[in-house]
């Protein structure tokens, strides 16, 4: 029986000494990613599935820009260093905005 997901992610994200804070984010970002997706496994999904995830994020519970980034490198750090699959270029999407001054 293989490792758990969000165990492999915890893993990584140790071996490469992020902080705490960084572990739970990501943590929090790719169980989110995966639920949003009906718990379908990320590695049969690829960069549209990113791409609708993130394009919700901005439309419907608009987040702050810098908190749909966050989102961002969490699921392509899942992708890139635990999973280590390449996703290829994410469509355009909607963007958060930025709060302006």
């Amino acid at each position: 029986m293989g490792i758990k997901l969000l165990d492999r992610v915890r893993s990584t994200i140790r071996t490469r000494h992020y902080s705490r804070r960084t572990e739970d984010a990501y943590v929090y970002w790719i169980r989110r990613y995966i639920v949003f997706h009906k718990k379908v496994h990320p590695s049969t999904m690829g960069a549209p599935e990113i791409s609708a995830f993130l394009t919700w994020l901005a439309v419907e519970p608009r987040l702050s820009a810098s908190t749909q980034n966050q989102a961002f490198c969490a699921v392509l750090f899942l992708y890139r260093d635990v999973l280590q699959v390449e996703v290829g270029a994410i469509a355009q999407m909607p963007r958060a905005r930025m709060p302006s001054s």
